[in-house]
């Protein structure tokens, strides 16, 4: 299977770098466009992909096309194309669009798979959801977690829960970035230097992660283990608590899943 990145940008680089590099594709057999093609070039030198002159050539030379160009332009990008996307796959990583809206731009014959991928990909660490649209098929799903698969988790969910995936790993990230921040601010209040509090509390919530996802346990459970008796630690979730943090991350994510409800309205 040949597969093509229609947009060269930050995302696509991770993508196209974590099939590579995993094996999952041979660089051969990875296609990569942009409307700059310094950046396809860019992007072909760092993964051993090949660089093709146009969108159309792109499409014609793959089996199975990464959508991943800005909002406002990817109706339209579509559309251009026509019967060139007759019989291929399409998998959108573009934010806001329906599968519907999608394939409406498309012709009837293209399938498509809408994709929600976090910037943790870019390091490895992703967690995305996809939703199959009308057309796709059980096919066309391995070759979506073939890809997510290389560069994080992925999952499948009802099209209608992507706008929560997007509330919790997509927004997630800037979310987990504040209480780094938090925790560091923590440290240099309590005397340590800035370099040093940011260092540990990065690894503190890296290692807490791994945990979590290794480890099998509950998170409570976790917590139980590090929270003795009359010990520093349930001084310390006494205070989160009296200052409402697991409430504020709930309605964060909340309110990152209404907004992209609200932004994809109608598309």
């Amino acid at each position: 299977m040949t597969l093509g990145f229609l947009g060269s940008g930050k995302m696509a680089t991770a993508l196209a770098r974590g099939v590579v590099g995993s094996g999952a594709f041979a660089a051969a057999d990875v296609l990569v466009a942009d409307v700059l093609p310094a950046a396809a070039e860019k992007l072909a030198e760092a993964t051993g992909a090949r660089a093709v002159a146009n969108n159309r050539e792109l499409v014609e030379k793959s089996d199975a096309i990464v959508l991943c160009v800005k909002p406002h332009d990817a109706l339209a990008v579509l559309q251009a194309l026509g019967e060139a996307l007759d019989g291929k796959l399409i998998i959108s990583i573009v934010a806001g669009l329906s599968t519907k809206s999608l394939q409406a731009a498309a012709t009837p014959d293209v399938r498509i798979v809408r994709v929600m991928p976090n910037t943790p990909a870019l390091v490895h660490q992703g967690a995305a959801g996809y939703a199959l649209g009308a057309s796709a098929n059980v096919g066309d799903a391995d070759v979506v977690e073939k890809i997510f698969g290389a560069v994080g988790i992925v999952a499948r969910v009802r099209e209608e829960l992507l706008d929560v995936v997007t509330g919790l790993s997509g927004s997630g990230p800037a979310f987990v970035y504040l209480v780094i921040e938090a925790l560091a601010d923590g440290g240099v209040l309590m005397g340590l230097p800035r370099d040093l509090a940011l260092q540990l509390a990065a690894q503190t919530v890296a290692g807490a992660a791994k945990m979590v996802r290794e480890s099998g346990e509950h998170p409570a459970v976790l917590r139980d283990h590090v929270t003795s008796p009359g010990g520093t630690t349930i001084a310390g979730i006494e205070a989160l608590e009296t200052n409402g943090m697991r409430g504020a991350l709930i309605a964060a994510v909340r309110a990152a899943t209404e907004r992209s409800r609200e932004l994809g309205a109608g598309k």
